[in-house]
């Protein structure tokens, strides 16, 4: 039996695993590297080793030192989680050859699946010669041959741009899996993204937990995901649980795992087999009624699993919270989370808490929130209304965005679900929500409210002017004048038509045509201003000309590290708009910054190695002048 497991991975993962091992009874080590000195999995595991350093090709990939971690903490058994080591073959090895319980698959059968193109060999699917693809091949997609996450992935349409995508992904996929290898496969548009999750023991039973449908994706990374995969038909299905089956069969596959299809005219392609947990194993568990992290352990003891798998019920779908900007290309953002609060009835499976700090070394992905319900309308509806109430005080995150994703009648019908869905819809879903006046508003009158009752003041027979506040949010600055009224009360003459039902320093109640909303208000010291669920900025009376920046100025859009700049690109070179300039690496992806405008570049401050914090100075553009139009 296990009784002290090490979790080999960090943050939403290693809590998930160690909140199965609390109820098991079995003490759990966690490890970190130095940026995670103070991560939520840190407090919760039961002894903590460090791992000196902060970049992954440091710490979480260091297989030698994890091992000596686990010895030194006296585990006897290694889950790893996924992406990092979890589907390392070598890793696998020296954790048995050390004595120790891994909780995977044998290393024989990840080495068979954890690699695509071994996989696809051993199912006689040949990859694309990079060497011989011409423009009838494209568009193509470069990927990495170990890990997933969308690292290391690029689609290339232009024939041209192949050898600098294949040096990219390269970079993109060694820093983040440790493994460098990168192939060429034909890219299929706008399929549906289906898996199978499988469960395997080592005495022949194999368990097809169902379907998952996780065609919501942005830069190859899933945002949605749900099971079991809706609108499916039943042949179909059934081919797709009968493949997975036979794969994991072929290699003597024991443990939880994953085999990927992509789904386009009524045919299924296969895409890999994941070694692992995946990210999305929680909509399988709410449906099955399982915990796949107990059977993980229980399968790596030797138990036998029953022989008919559990019967599904319901629909579950889980969304991932990210901090990001998905207006801005998807730009990871970083800071505190300074209030992190999920209402109750839904699943949570996240690596931080209030107060913790989001930074630049790893993925930016929040949270998980997991509905359940007995049909899928109600499962989206549940969803929505719940991230629609959690409350996120800190960095930009896509909350809007994944409730924005559920209402739309392309997902919330399920009429049109593929891997196109942002490419199609990206514009209307970033659009402002309404409420950024009335939020304005609330803001305005709370630090009203504040103030009172710091200083007193207040109402006067001889009228003043209004008092006037600026908002900065999504939609643009927000104008609020208001003046306190002989009641003790407040009086809003612009934006018009609202009126004043109650205000304090943390609540405000409005009435627009006859509707009382009411905001719950926070304000930070650095102007940031939380109202419902509007995230405004306290604008000041007057700019501070240091803040001005000259025209085609490239500023750092996240903290980060300039990777590669453009070769031979020197002051002075003629560039044109959208030319690749330089490459920063944030939260283990990498971020290419274009040319605003066709010029002349006059400055370069970026070097590879640089460490850059948001709003860096990186390079300047100056745009080349038009001839006037002649009349």
């Amino acid at each position: 039996m296990i009784s002290r497991l090490l979790v080999a991975n960090r943050g939403e993962i290693a809590c998930r695993v160690f909140r199965t091992c609390r109820d098991l009874g079995v003490s759990t080590v966690a490890v970190y590297s130095d940026a995670d000195a103070g991560a939520l999995h840190v407090r919760e595991a039961d002894a903590a080793v460090r791992l000196p350093g902060a970049a992954p090709s440091e710490t979480y990939l260091r297989g030698d030192l994890i091992v000596e971690a686990a010895l030194a903490a006296g585990a006897d058994a290694v889950h790893p989680g996924y992406g990092f080591l979890s589907e390392n073959a070598d890793f696998a090895r020296a954790v048995t050859d050390a004595g120790l319980v891994w909780i995977g698959p044998p290393p024989a059968a990840i080495e068979a699946m954890a690699s695509k193109t071994r996989a696809k060999e051993l199912l006689g699917i040949a990859p694309l010669d990079p060497a011989r693809v011409t423009e009838s091949d494209l568009p193509v997609l470069v990927k990495a041959a170990a890990g997933g996450g969308g690292r290391g992935m690029r689609i290339v349409r232009e024939l041209t741009e192949l050898a600098g995508e294949l040096e990219s992904a390269s970079a993109e996929a060694a820093s983040a899996f440790g493994d460098g290898e990168v192939f060429v496969e034909p890219y299929v548009e706008d399929g549906r993204h289906v898996e199978v999750q499988l469960l395997c023991d080592a005495h022949g039973t194999v368990w097809a937990l169902g379907t998952r449908d996780c065609s919501l994706q942005r830069r190859h990374q899933k945002v949605i995901e749900e099971a079991p995969a809706p609108g499916l038909p039943a042949a179909l299905e059934a081919s797709l649980l009968d493949t997975a089956v036979r794969a994991a069969k072929a290699v003597g596959y024991v443990g939880a795992g994953t085999v990927e299809f992509l789904v386009a005219d009524g045919r299924a392609h296969f895409l890999e087999m994941n070694t692992r947990l995946q990210v999305e194993h929680p909509v399988t568990e709410e449906v099955y009624g399982v915990d796949l992290v107990a059977l993980q352990l229980a399968v790596a003891e030797g138990a036998k699993l029953p022989p008919e798998t559990p019967a599904p019920r319901g629909h579950a779908i889980e969304a991932r919270l990210y901090a990001e900007d998905p207006a801005r290309g998807w730009a990871p953002q970083t800071g505190a989370l300074r209030l992190f609060d999920v209402p109750g009835g839904v699943r949570l499976d996240t690596g931080y808490a209030s107060g913790d700090a989001i930074g630049v070394h790893y993925d930016p992905m929040i949270a998980k929130l997991t509905v359940h319900a007995p049909t899928r309308a109600e499962a989206v509806r549940k969803l929505a209304r719940a991230l629609e109430r959690t409350r996120i005080h800190g960095p930009v995150t896509n909350r809007d965005l994944l409730v924005a994703s559920l209402r739309h009648p392309e997902y919330a019908t399920a009429d049109r679900l593929d891997t196109g869905f942002y490419d199609r819809n990206l514009p209307a879903l970033t659009t402002t929500p309404g409420g950024g006046d009335l939020a304005a508003v609330a803001a305005a009158l709370a630090a009203a409210s504040a103030r009172r009752g710091r200083f007193g003041g207040g109402w006067r027979n001889l009228r003043s002017q209004d008092e006037t506040r600026t908002y900065g949010g999504a939609g643009g600055d927000h104008e609020v004048r208001y003046r306190p009224t002989r009641d003790g009360g407040y009086e809003v003459t612009a934006p018009e038509g609202v009126r004043v039902v109650a205000a304090t320093p943390d609540r405000v109640s409005l009435e627009t045509a006859g509707v009382v909303r009411h905001f719950d208000v926070t304000a930070y010291e650095d102007g940031t201003v939380h109202a419902g669920p509007h995230r405004l900025t306290a604008r000041p009376r007057f700019t501070d000309p240091r803040e001005q920046t000259a025209p085609g100025s490239l500023l750092a859009p996240m903290p980060g590290t300039v990777v590669r700049v453009a070769d031979g690109l020197a002051v002075g070179d003629a560039v044109t708009a959208g030319q690749p300039l330089l490459w920063l690496e944030a939260m283990k992806m990498e971020h290419r910054v274009t040319a605003p405008a066709s010029g002349t570049l006059t400055a370069l401050h970026a070097a590879p190695g640089r460490q850059v914090e948001v709003g860096a100075l990186l390079a300047v553009v100056q745009a080349e002048e038009r001839p006037e139009a002649q009349s």
